[in-house]
């Protein structure tokens, strides 16, 4: 059945009237209500044995509609009378009203989503839903933690966590109250945000994942609302977390704010008076190895020097399965933007990271970079031309952004290493800071 609507929508016209006259007249009925069949794979409940199930996804993505479908086949049986898998369910959203208003009597909602010989009953004067088998979902408020010390549950629908100013708490006391039957499961649909109670459940290991942009529900949505969403906030942070679904980490105290990368976006790059390709490549050569950073950088340089501005173009880096691979990457980068040269980082490879280039183009302009401060000492001054406002970046660099907000003064809190960002530091460096300190070039410069 999981397989249906995909089944479904890329048969033929014949195919599909062919299954459809093939219905009885209840299956035929019963179409419209089969989840299972329309859903599309992110709003299906991942097998295996979890605890928590996140459906982290943009705005309008189908998550609600994936959290009501969820709650229906925990508390349906087989026939309307029979008991489901789950006999006493949590609601909780931000407050009672949107519980109530999204939740359940919303066009997603557990009611419009429900047939009618299953519908559940409201009673408003208990805020809670009875099922025909006997199944209750009652309402609760995030703001009020405590109204969860007591209940207990053997199924939770928990919506936008990620907004709820009391989140870690109520959390918590769902925990606690989740504890009936032989497998007691939540469901979480949320548009993520970088909050501590998010990132705690998504790490724990009981915990499965489904994620969806905006874009993956686009035939339910208004055409010129995805035209207005995409003009407006691609290629931003804000688009990438409310229309990507993505979670966007910042470390406390990072050297570089999300809000502020935002800011300094331009949509369109100028003119530029020189341009290079930074390289910061992997110490091994193989599958297995760290990426190699590929940044490529444009500045302004008219003017004296501490007026010069620069653009961030394209991040180009990948994980290399060879030398050769990261060095064809980085001087296609050269050539579709016409950079005067190449700067490599050398502390891991030497010479050997010259030789392998030459070896593909024995003319290419080249700058060997060597580090003799730590990544954060060399950060600091990059961070801090982004502060004065003097280096801007095209949409879509989100990969890089994530590093450069993960890197603090105490070092990078990030996954592996920060390679995109070291690129991002010695093409900046090469192309506004060394000026400023010395009109001299060295072809071999320390940092």
């Amino acid at each position: 059945m999981r397989s249906g609507a995909g089944w479904l929508a890329s048969a033929t016209p014949d195919l599909v009237d062919d299954f459809v006259e093939g219905l009885s007249d209840n299956a035929l009925l019963s179409l419209p209500w089969l989840f299972e069949f329309w859903a599309l794979p992110h709003q299906l409940p991942p097998d295996g044995a979890w605890k928590s199930w996140v459906i982290m996804g943009g705005r309008g993505a189908g998550k609600t509609r994936a959290g009501a479908e969820w709650v229906r086949a925990e508390a349906e049986g087989a026939t309307p009378r029979e008991p489901g898998r789950a006999r006493r369910i949590a609601l909780i959203g931000e407050t009672e009203d949107q519980t109530r208003e999204v939740m359940i009597f919303g066009p997603s909602g557990i009611l419009a989503c429900s047939p009618p010989d299953r519908r559940p009953a409201w009673e408003a004067t208990r805020n809670r839903l009875v099922w025909p088998n006997g199944a209750v979902a009652t309402v609760y408020s995030a703001s009020n933690p405590e109204a969860l010390r007591g209940p207990q549950f053997d199924a939770a629908w928990v919506d936008e966590l990620a907004k709820w100013k009391r989140g870690q708490d109520a959390w918590d006391m769902l925990q606690f109250a989740l504890r009936l039957g032989d497998n007691p499961r939540q469901v979480v649909t949320t548009t993520p945000r970088n909050v501590g109670v998010l990132k705690a459940i998504l790490r724990n290991p009981s915990t499965v994942v489904t994620h969806a942009p905006t874009e993956a529900n686009r035939a339910h949505l208004a055409e010129s609302f995805l035209e207005e969403v995409r003009a407006r906030y691609g290629g931003s942070s804000l688009g990438r977390q409310e229309l990507g679904g993505e979670l966007l980490e910042e470390a406390e105290g990072a050297l570089w704010q999300a809000a502020a990368l935002d800011a300094g976006r331009i949509p369109v790059a100028p003119e530029f008076d020189r341009l290079v390709v930074a390289v910061d490549p992997p110490v091994t050569g193989h599958a297995g190895s760290d990426e190699c950073g590929i940044v490529v950088v444009g500045a302004i340089t008219r003017g004296p020097p501490q007026t010069w501005r620069a653009v961030v173009l394209e991040d180009a880096s990948l994980r290399a399965a060879s030398p050769d691979q990261w060095a064809r990457a980085a001087l296609g980068a050269m050539e579709r933007h016409g950079a005067d040269r190449l700067v490599a980082e050398v502390n891991q490879g030497g010479d050997l990271v010259e030789a392998v280039i030459r070896q593909i183009d024995p003319l290419v302009p080249y700058c060997a970079v060597r580090a003799s401060r730590g990544k954060s000492a060399r950060a600091e001054p990059v961070a801090a031309l982004y502060e004065q406002g003097r280096v801007a970046h095209l949409p879509g660099l989100g990969a890089l952004e994530d590093q450069m907000c993960q890197m603090t003064q105490g070092g990078y809190l990030g996954k592996g290493s920060p390679d995109r960002v070291d690129a991002l530091v010695w093409a900046l460096t090469d192309l506004l800071i060394a000026p400023a300190r010395s009109f001299a070039r060295p072809s071999v410069r320390s940092l």
